[in-house]
């Protein structure tokens, strides 16, 4: 469906914890952002209406299934519930629960097509890929969508322009990934929108035109983004061209799997080590619903400054036994303590991150950051920063935007701006941009992207937030023994606008044509420095890091195996953030179109 038969704008949020979907009604005068209603179950044969849809499912038993009680609409089987009651439920059964399926989306150690969730699955269970667990949460929007507001023909979800939103820090694999999930969900109408730029758009919908009076010229605004499951930091500066204000985007941080969840896995050991001073020695399955039941408690804690303390109840072993039942409580104090002295603490900006030793053999799971200070990691993205745009120091933020569900608690809003400020002299602290709802921020601003992408309001430039580059081949004197040199060809540069093509005419290099070859894809966003057509020598261990491989064979008709054929490269971002790179060989006229590999 093009976008001018488009009848509505619409954003979606796949959020760790929440997703959460707004619309754009293009024939209703105005521009007001509406948030849809998503139905869900309850409880057992009770449908309600909520603005969150939890970013859970559960896969019931074939007993739960029977009476239909666990049915929408739309779906006469009930196979999988998804949002609020499979959060709950799947707190008490957690062998059938999938969560954080955005976090596994994006590791790279795992086969992400593969059905592994949920890890400690149930027997019976019927085990999901984390790109058909993300597939599932857009299939329940446009479901409900559908049953709700299809009832006229070019009304379906998949009929209308969609913004999906993604962590700034995912890679072009987990970017691709997204939109193949999106894809089989029968949405191909599809633009992908980084997080933190959602949340920023959404300040800016919010505001109007006084956005102007609350930034100058010169501002460098910091986005700060403590998600479910990740922690994202970009850099936004105002800048006047011609007497217009206008808006590029400087930086984004690494990617960080630090958030909401490791807040929760924490806070449950807190609690683990409580119960068993009291001689409550719980199993594997009571850990993991004590893990669930805390999240639910944080959540409440967060949301409602009222409360002082939330029960938690972790069921006992063997079945229905109501009186092994063990009951604890999570507190505000805790909670407040364990986040603010070990997930924000107090530091200084030569304060970097520590990364700890790790055994040779671990359980499969997700790859946390081992370090948990944000304010670390905060302090080394605006360092390093500082560095890649030339500064003298850090980079010093003059405002500063938040996002994500943890920053509900308004301590901890106050937390990341006394220790920005003890970074700067007391007149350079900044100020904090207020007015957006943290839980709706994120989907709001994609659907109000979606009407500058209609030439309405200010867009954010910048392109892409990484240089690309393909691994190349030494042509030096081979060592036996010794693995070949490899050297960095720059081949998209950072900041390049979505869309643009890159022609390298100038290099050419050789390719294997007709045996199995490996491409190696890598990635930076600490040098904007480098052009299309480099050849980087050497580079620091985390400057430029492995993105994807891909294993092939390049098969030309007439062309024998083996074959060196020269070769020039072309390279284009799409629209959807995804690296598309062309090896052309103008003298056997031939063109080979290379992708990432999504597999492994």
């Amino acid at each position: 469906m093009s976008e001018e038969k488009s009848r509505f704008v619409v954003g979606i949020d796949l959020g760790t914890t929440n997703c959460v979907l707004s619309f754009l009604d293009l024939e209703k005068e105005g521009d007001e952002i509406e948030v849809f209603d998503v139905p869900q179950v309850e409880s057992p044969g009770e449908i309600r209406e909520y603005k969150l849809l939890p970013s859970f499912i559960y896969l019931p038993t074939a007993k739960e299934k029977e009476g239909g009680g666990l049915v929408m609409p739309w779906d006469p089987f009930g196979e999988r519930v998804v949002g609020k009651w499979a959060r709950i439920r799947g707190a008490e059964v957690p062998g059938r629960l999938i969560a954080s399926a955005k976090s596994w989306l994006c590791h790279k150690g795992i086969d992400r097509t593969a059905p592994i969730l949920p890890l400690d699955a149930a027997e019976d269970v019927q085990k999901l890929s984390p790109i058909v667990a993300t597939a599932t949460f857009l299939r329940h929007f446009k479901a409900s969508w559908n049953h709700k507001m299809g009832k006229e023909a070019g009304l379906n979800l998949e009929d209308q322009k969609v913004y999906i939103t993604i962590p700034a820090s995912f890679d072009a694999v987990a970017r691709d990934l997204t939109v193949r999930a999106a894809n089989s969900a029968g949405l191909s109408n599809v633009t992908l929108l980084e997080e933190p730029q959602a949340a920023f758009y959404a300040w800016l919908s919010k505001m109007g035109d006084e956005w102007k009076k609350q930034v100058e010229p010169g501002d460098i605004i910091l986005v700060v983004d403590v998600g479910g499951g990740t922690s994202d930091f970009s850099l936004i500066q105002v800048e006047n061209r011609d007497n217009i204000l206008t808006l590029e985007r400087l930086a984004v941080g690494e990617h960080l799997l630090l958030g909401g969840d490791n807040m929760d896995l924490t806070l449950t050991h807190v609690l683990f080590e409580e119960l068993k001073k009291k001689g409550h020695n719980l199993d594997q399955g009571q850990f993991q619903s004590l893990w669930n039941n805390v999240r639910l408690a944080k959540e409440k804690l967060l949301a409602d400054e009222g409360l002082d303390e939330v029960p938690v109840v972790i069921p006992g072993r063997g079945s229905g036994l109501v009186g092994g039942t063990i009951r604890t409580e999570l507190s505000r104090e805790l909670v407040t303590r364990i986040i603010l002295d070990g997930f924000f603490p107090e530091c200084q900006v030569t304060d970097m991150p520590t990364e700890r030793q790790t055994l040779g053999l671990k359980e499969l799971g997700l790859p946390y950051c081992s370090d948990t200070g944000v304010t670390r990691h905060l302090a080394r993205f605006l360092t390093v920063q500082g560095e890649a745009l030339g500064m003298d120091g850090p980079v010093r933020p003059t405002a500063v935007l938040f996002n994500g569900g943890v920053f509900k608690a308004s301590v901890l809003r106050q937390r990341v701006m006394s220790i920005l400020g003890s970074w700067v002299n007391e007149e350079e602290a900044p100020k904090e941009l207020l007015g957006t709802d943290l839980d709706l921020a994120v989907s709001r601003g994609a659907a109000h992207f979606g009407l500058v992408q209609m030439g309405e309001g200010i867009k954010i430039r910048g392109g892409i937030a990484r240089s690309y580059y393909i691994a190349v081949e030494s042509s030096g004197l081979a060592i036996p023994g010794m693995p070949p040199v490899i050297k960095a060809l720059c081949v998209v540069p950072k900041g390049l606008e979505e869309g643009t093509v890159v022609d390298i005419p100038e290099k050419e290099f050789g390719l294997v044509v007709g045996q199995e070859v490996e491409f190696q894809f890598m990635g930076s966003s600490q040098r904007p420095q480098d052009q299309p057509g480099d050849l980087i020598d050497s580079w620091e261990e985390d400057e430029i890091e492995p993105v994807s491989t891909l294993r092939t064979k390049m098969e030309a008709p007439g062309i024998e195996p083996g074959t060196v054929i020269p070769v020039t490269l072309q390279a284009e971002v799409t629209e959807v953030g995804t690296l598309a790179l062309s090896l052309v060989s103008k003298e056997k006229g031939v063109k080979f179109d290379l992708e990432f590999d999504v597999r492994h």
